[in-house]
């Protein structure tokens, strides 16, 4: 167990973004930030932000949203035939678990209508992905080319020390608090992912709510164990 734990959360760098919770910069998502940071001096229309479930790609798509006041379009409302009404809004966009338009080719026109009418009005979307577009088969080539060429940026497994913070932060969002004896005994028992960490807070609250029981080291056991 890394010593680190110990100074949790109080040495990572955090911004709040309006209405929203702090969001934790670390060494897996500084270069996402970075990019956020950088907007409007994007070399392209579009951002490409990937990385695994529960990453915190919408949580960095709102503090981009704080920024700018894009609206947020479902990838299912992106076609042909609706890139004129959305483009219509005026506004810069955020289009979250694109993956379902690729390979769509109805949802890849559309996408490919929005980047050349954002591209010719000087408005930016940004788009989240499980995997960059360079690990993508297209259906439309000149799309393909396109957010190839944009800039793309990965939100990485995180370190056991934002791990630790993100436990910490999800546990206070329910008005849990955890001692650090729980905290060290997850670490060590737990995948390395967001998804991992998100899935045992809830079956944590859930089971401590059900069996009226404190989220303690018993009951974590009990959870890994089943696990």
């Amino acid at each position: 167990m890394s010593a680190a734990l110990e100074q949790i959360p109080l040495d990572l760098g955090n911004r709040t973004a309006l209405g929203r919770q702090d969001f934790l910069v670390a060494p897996c998502n500084q270069d996402a930030v970075a990019w956020i940071d950088l907007w409007p001096e994007w070399p392209a229309p579009c951002l490409v932000l990937y990385g695994p479930v529960a990453s915190g790609k919408t949580h960095i798509g709102a503090v981009w949203s704080e920024k700018t006041a894009a609206i947020c379009v479902r990838a299912s409302d992106i076609n042909e035939n609706a890139i004129r009404d959305i483009a219509s809004m005026d506004h810069h966009v955020i289009i979250e678990d694109a993956d379902e338009l690729i390979g769509n080719i109805q949802g890849e026109k559309g996408l490919f209508h929005l980047y050349n009418i954002f591209k010719e009005d000087g408005r930016s979307f940004l788009i989240t992905l499980l995997e960059p577009p360079v690990r993508r088969s297209f259906s439309l080539p000149d799309l393909a080319s396109r957010l190839r060429a944009a800039p793309s940026v990965a939100i990485r497994e995180p370190d056991e020390q934002l791990l630790g913070a993100v436990l910490v932060k999800l546990f206070s969002d329910k008005q849990i608090r955890v001692g650090a004896d729980a905290l060290h005994y997850i670490l060590p028992r737990i995948e390395r992912s967001f998804e991992a960490v998100r899935d045992l807070v809830e079956k944590a609250d859930s089971r401590a709510m059900i069996e009226k029981r404190k989220i303690s080291i018993p009951l974590l056991r009990d959870i890994l164990n089943q696990e």
